[in-house]
């Protein structure tokens, strides 16, 4: 069931709010920059803009939802919830060692609740969870965006069923949470410097950059990405089947489908 339905105006602001989250992570790798090694001032100044960019674009989907009978007070209770339930798992396991229970619940109700609701849900939860745990800084807008891809791409995970569905999910969660930190690491990457091998060269040529990315990722981040993507394969494996049925149980009992219809009639006395 999808809760917050992608229809044209809330697709446009969920694309819009993409790009602008890919051109934070990537544009130094397409267009040069001087800002590496001793120079660099990291995200220290651009983040609190990212992060204004970005709240405005998180509003502008539900808005966009609003104004398309595609969300009601009930599902924004729910995302509240979730977001509240997600914020408290995060301060359970802030990262050490990349364990980061939070990411099975973005899975689960990005499959249960659709594209729409797993985006929003990934942003909120993580700004709750950087408030409550203190794990405000830099790096806290380019979290947002991408805790909000993990939970729109389990929305859009093709149909399955039973125990092919948790084998689907686990295996999606598996990979995003490997990818979370591949990705993740591009906000301070190309702004400081970890040797030759390792660095990234301004105006080199993008392969030689990605190669360079590459190789400090398999030697600094994959003992943390990897458990990431593990424990959370593991939570889905043990526990997703209920989760999802309490999810798709909440959904049909609380009709989020069914339209508001309001009597015109005038009542009686």
């Amino acid at each position: 069931m999808n809760l917050v339905r992608l229809k044209p105006r809330s697709t446009a602001a969920l694309m819009v709010a993409s790009l602008a989250g890919l051109l934070a992570f990537g544009w130094p790798l397409f267009l040069h920059t001087d800002q590496a090694g001793a120079s660099a001032i990291g995200h220290t100044t651009d983040a609190p803009w990212l992060f204004v960019l970005l709240l405005p674009l998180l509003v502008a989907v539900v808005l966009a939802e609003l104004s398309e009978s595609g969300i009601d007070a009930k599902v924004i209770s729910l995302l509240g919830m979730l977001a509240a339930v997600g914020a408290a798992l995060r301060a359970l396991g802030p990262g050490t060692a990349g364990l980061e229970p939070g990411f099975f619940l973005l899975v689960l109700a990005g499959r249960a609740f659709g594209a729409g609701f797993g985006f929003v849900l990934g942003a909120v939860s993580l700004l709750g969870g950087a408030l409550i745990s203190g794990g405000v800084g830099p790096w806290m807008p380019f979290q947002m965006f991408a805790c909000a891809w993990v939970g729109c791409l389990a929305g859009l995970l093709p149909r399955a069923g039973g125990r092919l569905e948790l084998l689907l999910l686990a295996a999606y969660s598996l990979v995003s949470g490997v990818l979370y930190g591949v990705v993740m690491n591009l906000w301070f990457w190309p702004y400081a410097t970890f040797g030759s091998d390792f660095s990234f060269i301004p105006g080199d040529a993008l392969a030689g950059n990605l190669h360079r990315y590459l190789l400090f990722v398999v030697a600094t981040s994959l003992g943390w990405d990897i458990p990431r993507g593990i424990l959370s394969a593991v939570l889905v494996l043990l526990v997703g089947g209920p989760v999802l049925k309490a999810f798709r149980r909440t959904a049909r009992k609380a009709a989020f489908d069914v339209p508001v219809v309001f009597d015109s009639g005038r009542a009686d006395g």
